[in-house]
């Protein structure tokens, strides 16, 4: 007689409800790769922005005018002085230069491009004028893979992706069975909560391999991003962290008994770490105070291990630290669904 396993007819049942769901695949394989794409061509590495001069229609400013327009940093407008300042209200142009009692420099310093453009155009003046440096200095650009936005963003999108699949993959999907009587139905077999969670679990670690392999291999197909890290090591992180999530998606959808309720639950969990935990630039940004709310987060872990072992090289057992945190929150979060779960 054959014996069956629970874990296992209920993986391959899992399975088979992912892959009968084509929009199920579309925002689990290729919307992360969309974004990557995105994101990737629109800070792609390019030579830098000219800076924009509205310069009044004056003749004192002639020498001026002539100066920034034979200079490729430069892209002028000439005009009167209403309309040069039209132009920095409306951030069509970064600076006015102007002539009133003298030569005057009018920006908007909230914009950080200002003060950029205000040193420029002051320096291409100046060195037109005459001005020589007292100290000779050598300019040194660094654009080797490593140092770029895009090298920084992909660690970041393989996190927000692992959060995303373990949240909505396995909560949403929980609470989605419950409201179509699939668990009514389960519980009535000789199964065990902890059956059912480890097979949603073993699926959803399935599926993180061609996640994790879609987004690296599109980053460096695309990009050339710096993979330093293996695979082996890249995979441990991954891996941990998808567990850690997979245990809050199994905890959020414990009692949750509608769509709108586990909606909820999981964006009030999803939006902090999409603001703070360093997705799209880094979680450093933000005040001194605010650091050990951010540092708390599972996201902000796992990104930074992942940009550890992606980006420098480094080892997991080097990681410890931000696995450790991973591990209790997807242990606590495991233990606490199994003991709070409901099967209708």
């Amino acid at each position: 007689m054959k014996r069956y396993s629970p874990n296992w007819e209920l993986f391959l049942c899992r399975m088979r409800m992912f892959y009968r769901e084509p929009e199920a695949i579309f925002w689990t394989y290729g919307f992360p790769v969309l974004l990557t794409i995105g994101l990737g061509v629109a800070f792609r590495t390019k030579p830098p922005d000219k800076v924009q001069a509205a310069i009044q229609d004056a003749a004192a400013l002639g020498d001026i005018r002539r100066t920034l327009e034979g200079d490729q940093a430069f892209q002028t407008f000439v005009g009167s002085i209403a309309q040069c300042e039209f132009r920095v209200r409306k951030g069509e142009a970064d600076i006015a230069v102007l002539h009133t009692d003298g030569i005057e420099y009018r920006s908007d310093p909230t914009r950080p491009e200002a003060a950029i453009a205000r040193l420029k155009v002051d320096e291409a003046i100046q060195r037109a004028a005459g001005r020589t440096d007292a100290v000779e200095v050598k300019d040194v650009h660094m654009t080797a893979p490593g140092a770029r936005y895009i090298d920084f963003l992909i660690p970041g999108l393989l996190g927000m992706n692992l959060m995303g699949g373990g949240l909505w993959g396995i909560g949403f999907v929980t609470v989605d069975m419950r409201l179509r009587k699939l668990l009514k139905r389960l519980v009535a077999t000789p199964m065990r909560k902890r059956d059912f969670f480890l097979s949603l679990i073993g699926s959803r670690m399935v599926f993180t391999i061609p996640e994790m392999l879609l987004l690296l291999v599109t980053g460096w197909l695309l990009f050339r991003v710096a993979i330093e890290g293996n695979l082996a090591s890249i995979a441990i992180v991954a891996g941990v962290g998808a567990l850690s999530f997979a245990g809050l998606g199994l905890l959020l959808a414990s009692r949750a008994r509608k769509i709108e309720t586990i909606s909820g639950l999981m964006n009030a969990v999803m939006l902090p770490m999409w603001i703070f935990s360093g997705i799209f630039f880094s979680s450093k940004r933000f005040p001194d105070i605010l650091q050990p709310f951010i540092q708390a987060l599972p996201l902000t872990q796992l990104n930074n291990a992942l940009r550890a072992v992606i980006t420098d090289g480094a080892s997991p057992m080097s990681q410890w630290l931000p696995l450790s945190i991973l591990a209790a929150y997807g242990s606590v979060s495991f233990v606490l669904a199994l003991r709070w779960f409901r099967w209708t």
